[in-house]
């Protein structure tokens, strides 16, 4: 940018379109943290937690409802989707007032191959957070250690 002027102590760029462009092309807020996605919607949090019997993931979500998700599992990919819809209308006097809002995010997960009991999964949607089990299919649960005898 290249400056020239000077007003009030301040710089300012030598074409005023080049000052139009900065204002409205700069981020006034800092979205970069990982619960926003490039389009500015939030992306909840994920925990991911494994037992020898079973994966458990919890999804904070707060403010939906359980008809607000989708959960498929094709081969072992485990998706995750979720959209709602809020509007809103007050009418007074002479005028209208329309607010109206609308969330989603997917997310995906791959689950290990020959692993989940796919038949078994349980899904519940609680206090704002969806949780899932996944049971583990008895090949995959871990074993007690043998105990080896020496010869």
């Amino acid at each position: 940018m290249s400056i020239v002027k000077r007003m009030n102590g301040n710089l300012l760029p030598a074409n005023p379109r080049m000052l139009f462009d900065d204002f409205f092309n700069r981020e006034l807020f800092n979205w970069g943290n990982n619960n926003f996605s490039s389009t500015l919607t939030t992306i909840p949090s994920v925990n991911i937690k494994e037992s020898p019997d079973d994966f458990e993931v919890e999804v904070a979500a707060p403010g939906m409802e359980k008809q607000d998700f989708e959960i498929t599992l094709e081969g072992n990919m485990l998706t995750i989707s979720s959209s709602k819809k809020n509007q809103k209308e007050e009418s007074e006097g002479n005028y209208t007032r329309k607010e109206f809002s609308y969330q989603s995010f997917q997310r995906s997960f791959e689950l290990p191959k020959d692993v989940v009991d796919e038949e078994h999964i349980v899904a519940k949607y609680e206090n704002g957070v969806l949780k899932l089990t996944i049971p583990k299919t008895e090949n995959a649960k871990k074993q007690a250690p043998r105990l080896i005898e020496i010869q």
